[in-house]
């Protein structure tokens, strides 16, 4: 395996790997995860992996799960088609930065994502290094956000455009989650910043020492967890990658965002993921 770093601070590219011998080479699945967890996000390129063979590599990490909103392979359950198409031009649920499914109790710990087909230019993926994000933050704020907790709302984000009846049933099923807003990484014991586009608002920092007069609490929080929420925008943390048919990404979902960019309308865009069931944020 040789491994080519593509910026200082996230991202990799895995070249002379061939990830269907990973589903039934322990050594070669350990050295990909280890790769992982220090790159954040590895790519590859040239992988015409069946659907199945895909399910079973992600596997390898845990279980797979399902989306709520987006369609499911029905032969390969746990394996998401995100199929973009000039038909549906208003489907843009990606274009923002996000870690997936960070309304669940347990969001994934990381995601498998496949290139099925991709127009001859844009829809690029970017990802962001959200370790660095925080530690990057003045001290000042470290000390500030130290304990605040955030919620996150799939009925605010993929529920918004759906009829209020509807609306309210997803939010029955999926109710608020709420995570602290700097996470502890499981595996690197890492501080990692943790709120992102599903991200609502602080649910506790309405507190004496932080509020003078009532009417500090919207503002107080709300500008501060728009600027938490920005630091993902910063170029210097980020990486960026052109898709081609059979390209796969894998990211680590604890420590990431990512951002699908939405510039290639009419073209068609058809991605398969599988997402690795995680643990509750700590």
């Amino acid at each position: 395996m040789k491994v080519e770093q593509l910026t200082c601070t996230i991202g990799a590219e895995l070249i002379g790997v061939n990830l269907a011998d990973a589903v039934h080479d322990d050594d070669l699945f350990t050295e990909i995860r280890q790769q992982l967890l220090k790159h954040r996000v590895v790519f590859l390129r040239d992988q015409p992996i069946s659907r199945a063979q895909h399910v079973a590599f992600a596997r390898r990490f845990g279980e797979l799960e399902d989306h709520p909103v987006a369609g499911s392979d029905p032969e390969h359950p746990g394996l998401v088609r995100i199929y973009k198409s000039p038909e549906h031009p208003a489907e843009r649920y990606e274009n923002s930065w996000h870690s997936d499914a960070t309304w669940r109790e347990a969001p994934p710990m990381g995601c498998v994502l496949r290139c099925v087909e991709c127009p001859p230019v844009g829809g690029d993926t970017m990802w962001v290094n959200m370790v660095e994000a925080y530690a990057r933050l003045p001290d000042d704020v470290k000390t500030k956000i130290a304990g605040l907790r955030a919620r996150h709302s799939i009925e605010a984000s993929f529920g918004a455009a759906m009829p209020i009846e509807k609306r309210l049933a997803l939010k029955a099923l999926y109710p608020d989650a709420e995570h602290p807003v700097v996470r502890t990484h499981p595996e690197t014991a890492e501080k990692v910043l943790f709120v992102n586009a599903f991200a609502t608002h602080l649910s506790n920092f309405h507190t004496p020492d932080r509020v003078r007069f009532g009417q500090d609490a919207n503002p107080g929080a709300g500008e501060l967890l728009r600027y938490l929420i920005s630091q993902a925008y910063i170029p210097e943390y980020q990486v960026r990658w052109r898709w081609k048919p059979d390209s796969i990404a894998i990211w680590d979902n604890r420590s990431t965002q990512h951002y699908a960019v939405m510039d290639y309308p009419p073209c068609h865009r058809k991605m398969d993921r599988a997402a690795i069931v995680g643990d509750k944020p700590y």
